[in-house]
């Protein structure tokens, strides 16, 4: 980490604006957040967004002292981009992270030139999307959603980091923008340059020093996406060491010093420093817990449950057929038959299923190339169900640490203080 000065991480979500403010030690100095929904009605709005961020770290600075703030960094939603002119003003409607591309053209172009290992394939990637905007008159840059934050920052809306610019076609191995985009039809010149994440991206512009009063040293860090951000907030950092987020699905993710690409699982690599972070998402997870108990329900009937004891039952639990990981089949039929008598055992049954997919996608990791597995650390509302935690404790058999901290503004307050080496990687 650095040896001075507070670094200030912004994390801007689909539903508002989160900041905190940390010191060296990575004590958190101070935290505010700002709704989209007391801005605009519209989660697509940039001005929306600017706002929010404005509001938000006004706040953060009005509880430390400026002249402290060495260094800023921001996340954004994956996926989500925008065109821009020479002045970095948005052109159009941004396209969020799961809008869909319609052009049939721009799919196929894509599919048939990106390498099998891209995250560049698919409806929703960042590729199709700024191909889509490539067509607008004045377009002078198409930029992520962290990206135009950035630059309300410094000024300069031409730049990226490694993370955002991944789904958008950037080949993290070579560090570098790859020739088939071209081909593609798309103008390179429009892409941003992109930097490592947690890489010193530029200097904080005049304006924005004279309307935060930050000095003109303070500097602007290349960001993250919010995902990798939420990973790093947890204090995890060495490779074998996991994050699950029990939300309402549940994802994996572990750190590796290695890439791990198998896009038939859904599944990328993203570089932060000198390690990767990969992991997979499956359909089941809250989603299904709240289809059959309210939250008031799953309290009463966790109570009754003894851990301790298997129900002997080898439920695969899922809404509607289909799942991405760790088994890839869109027709893979849910199993959560036969229901037990009483619904504290069918809640545990529940459970155990769930443990058994996560303690599967763990080892679907492993067999992928990723390194053995030495910890998990828990995120999302399913972290504080007690039950939950001692089953899959019992599955996983690996140490179970208490998250650092689930605001993924933490983990880019984190990358801004140089908590993770960026590596000397070329950008272009």
């Amino acid at each position: 980490m650095t040896d001075r000065g507070l670094a200030i991480g912004i994390d801007v979500g689909t539903s508002g604006v989160r900041a905190v403010a940390m010191d060296p030690s990575g004590r958190i100095a101070a935290n505010a957040a700002t709704r989209l929904a007391d801005i605009t009605n519209d989660h697509r709005d940039p001005e929306g967004w600017r706002i929010a961020f404005e509001r938000t770290l006004e706040i953060v600075l009005e509880e430390v002292d400026r002249a402290e703030v060495s260094s800023l960094c921001v996340d954004g939603t994956s996926g989500t981009v925008l065109a821009v002119d020479a002045d970095g003003r948005p052109l159009a409607e941004p396209l969020m992270y799961n809008d869909a591309v319609a052009d049939a053209d721009i799919l196929a172009v894509i599919a048939r030139l990106a390498p099998r290992a891209s995250a560049a394939h698919g409806a929703t990637s960042g590729l199709a999307k700024a191909m889509v905007f490539s067509r607008l008159p004045g377009v002078s840059r198409v930029v992520h959603q962290a990206d135009w934050i950035a630059g309300q920052l410094s000024g300069r809306f031409d730049l990226s980091d490694e993370n955002n610019a991944l789904k958008s076609g950037y080949d993290p191995v070579k560090r570098e923008w790859p020739g088939w985009i071209a081909e593609t039809g798309m103008k390179p010149g429009l892409l941003p340059r992109v930097l490592p994440a947690g890489a010193r991206m530029a200097a904080v512009g005049p304006a924005a020093a004279r309307r935060f009063g930050l000095t003109e040293s303070a500097a602007v860090m290349a960001g993250t996406t919010d995902g990798c951000a939420s990973f790093l907030a947890t204090g995890a950092s060495r490779p074998g060491e996991a994050v699950t987020a029990l939300g309402s699905t549940l994802t994996v993710k572990i750190l590796s010093r290695e890439p791990l690409f198998a896009p038939e699982f859904g599944l990328y690599s993203h570089r932060i420093g000198d390690m990767w972070l990969a992991g997979g998402a499956s359909n089941t997870g809250g989603n299904v817990l709240r289809h059959f108990f309210d939250d008031a329900r799953l309290a009463e009937l966790t109570a009754l449950i003894d851990p301790g004891t298997d129900p002997g039952l080898d439920f695969y639990p899922l809404l509607k057929p289909g799942e991405r990981f760790p088994i890839n089949d869109p027709n893979l039929n849910p199993r959560m038959e036969p229901r037990p008598a009483h619904d504290h055992r069918f809640l545990q049954a529940l459970l155990e299923g769930m443990a058994g997919i996560e303690a599967l996608a763990y080892q679907r990791l492993g067999g992928l190339g990723a390194p053995a597995l030495t910890s998990i650390r828990t995120v999302g509302g399913g972290a504080g169900n007690p039950a939950w935690s001692w089953i899959r404790q019992r599955r996983m058999t690996v140490p179970f640490p208490a998250a650092r901290s689930e605001e993924a503004a933490a983990g880019t307050a984190l990358l801004a203080l140089g908590a993770f080496s960026t590596g000397a990687g070329k950008s272009r």
